[in-house]
């Protein structure tokens, strides 16, 4: 997960106490043992996160979100974990050893900077000369697009001159190199010309990285050239496919969506009108790379793709890539208008919000879309429309989810729930078992194994947490086989290992549990409370019942998966039933 040593890591954690890192994003307030704050990864206005600085760690009990001080810098500021290592390495003063990297590796990271430097300059001329005589052409044609001069500046819009050399001009005078301008993509050559500059006559629009950082330029030309929208080529530092416009703005709207958008101009003018959430892809159709990027930061995108024949099949292809990333997809409908931009001009802001709260299904979207290849006056086309319903219906597991669509079609087109029920069924029975079986759920209020004793097992894991003391009189009656589910053993695994090596450390946990849903497990065990107990006896009374109950649960899930035939493993177990009858827990 790091370059670096397991000690450099402990040193920075150690050096950066989560309270004073997490209280410079996030205002904190003292409450009891704990802080409280407003929780900046999901929507809210009242205090629902809980930082704990005696063991390091926060979680936001309304959104799940946790982890140690590593955890947080990464998610709030979208950083790897070397890059967060790096702030707060820098924020405690210490200096990271230079990594040891071959020469190829560190030439193509100089060069990486120094396109990231170039394009930082050329942005900057752009917007300079944009509010020149020379850059009215632009500036005209923006704020006849009603953009205010605060807009401007918070996008970093520019101008590229008429001529096509002014910005090569201005670099070479700045000292960088034709090998680097080239690799850059802010230029062209050719035999006839040399080299010129590829943007020019064109408003221009800086992409950049989540991070701020400048990776690309999209122009517009100005009058009645070809094309009208053109990118930066593909370059060390920018891959359209894996970047989103917008997202450095978006990324910390802390609305509970993302709006997905087809251009620059419905990003600037969705920013402008207060949907802060907005993004757009950079002139391809949306990536499942780009799916993934907005997984981190949203569960919900709203499409607004434009309404003409070409925005629907765009919509169309995305949604099954949402879906695929764990992203649940809404459509706007904009209608009577072509795009965000036309909308928000004619209607204005509260209009738009209202068309964010009514968004469609991106199920009943398809739906709607494929209703279009159909004449519901012939009786033969119109099963023929419910055929395909049910195949669709066929995607969802069976179970809660695929009743409740099925419920809901049924009334939208007028059928009895138990007629489309009967067709997806039968159906599926054609596409050769495409139904699946759910398994058999055990009698009421009766819980498998496993399931019963998960609480326990967590409940346990939380006292093993809260310190040395207490985990060294719970390792001598429960070892971390013991515990049944999977997530739980393998931190009771890693809490031991620890302890052999001499010391406790809960934080250092997260660095192995790559999976956001694992690391949102792991910091609820570790940064739950244990409830407050009236004296000692109460406390070994209490953990006593808790190592009882996860031991319990083990012998009966190996009892569950016990070969018939295995007389002496039998015997072992019942011999361990009796033990726990007699099992008494000492803090000592």
């Amino acid at each position: 997960m790091s370059f670096y040593s397991q000690e450099l890591v402990e040193e920075i954690r150690s050096r950066s106490d989560i309270v004073d890192v997490i209280n410079s994003y996030v205002r904190l307030q003292r409450k009891g043992s704990n802080y409280v704050g407003v929780c900046p990864f999901h929507n809210d206005h009242s205090p629902s996160m809980s930082v704990n600085q005696p063991r390091q760690m926060y979680r936001c009990f309304s959104c799940g979100a946790g982890g140690d001080v590593f955890k947080f810098v990464m998610d709030y500021e979208n950083l790897t974990f070397p890059e967060a290592l790096k702030v707060l390495a820098d924020r405690a003063g210490i200096e990271l050893p230079e990594r040891n990297v071959s020469r190829e590796e560190r030439e193509q990271e100089d060069l990486k900077s120094r396109i990231l430097e170039v394009n930082k300059v050329a942005a900057s001329y752009y917007y300079y000369l944009l509010r020149k005589p020379e850059g009215k052409l632009g500036l005209d044609y923006l704020l006849g697009r009603q953009l205010s001069m605060e807009t401007l500046q918070k996008f970093g819009l520019g101008y590229s001159g008429k001529t096509g050399h002014e910005l090569y001009r201005y670099l070479k005078n700045k000292g960088y190199s034709d090998a680097l301008l080239k690799e850059s993509g802010l230029m062209q050559v050719d035999e006839k010309h040399g080299m010129y500059d590829k943007f020019w006559n064109r408003v221009m629009f800086p992409i950049m990285d989540s991070r701020g950082k400048v990776i690309g330029f999209g122009g517009r030309v100005m009058g009645d050239g070809k094309p009208k929208y053109l990118n930066s080529p593909e370059t060390r530092v920018f891959d359209k496919s894996r970047n989103l416009y917008g997202l450095h703005l978006a990324r910390t709207s802390r609305k509970p969506n993302i709006i997905l958008c087809e251009g620059y101009m419905d990003v600037i003018a969705m920013h402008q009108a207060g949907f802060n959430q907005a993004v757009a892809s950079l002139g391809t159709a949306f990536t499942q790379q780009q799916s993934t990027i907005l997984k981190r930061y949203t569960d919900e995108v709203l499409l607004t793709y434009d309404s003409d024949e070409a925005g629907i099949k765009a919509a169309l292809r995305a949604i099954p890539i949402l879906k695929d990333a764990g992203i649940r997809a809404k459509v706007i409908n904009m209608e009577p208008y072509k795009d965000p931009d036309e909308f928000i001009k004619a209607l204005g802001s509260e209009a738009f919000q209202k068309r964010i709260d009514e968004a469609e299904s991106s199920f009943f979207f398809e739906l709607r879309v494929l209703q279009r290849k159909y004449d519901f006056r012939e009786p033969e086309s119109k099963t023929a429309f419910f055929r395909e319903v049910a195949k669709k219906l066929l995607e969802f597991e069976p179970g809660i989810e695929r009743n409740n669509y099925t419920e809901a079609v049924a009334s939208r087109y007028h059928l009895t729930y138990e007629q489309l029920q009967r067709m997806v069924s039968q159906t599926g029975e054609q596409l050769g078992g495409m139904t699946k079986v759910a398994s058999p759920a055990p009698p009421p209020g009766r819980k498998r194994p496993e399931e019963g004793g998960l609480k326990s097992q967590k409940l346990l894991i939380t006292w093993m947490c809260s310190g040395e003391k207490i985990f060294r009189s719970i390792a001598k009656y429960v070892e971390p086989e013991e515990f049944t589910d999977p997530l739980c053993r393998k931190v009771a695994e890693l809490l031991t290992e620890q302890l052999k090596e001499g010391r406790l450390n809960p934080p250092s946990l997260f660095q192995y549990f790559t999976e956001e849903e694992e690391q949102q497990k792991v910091a609820a065990m570790c940064n739950d409370t244990i409830p407050d107990l009236s004296g000692r006896e109460a406390e070994e009374k209490a953990l006593q019942e808790t190592i009882r109950r996860v031991k319990q649960n083990s012998i009966a899930w190996q009892t569950e998966h016990l070969d018939p035939g295995d007389m002496d493993a039998l015997q072992k177990l019942i011999r361990r039933r009796r033990d726990i009858e007699k099992l008494h827990i000492s803090l000592d």
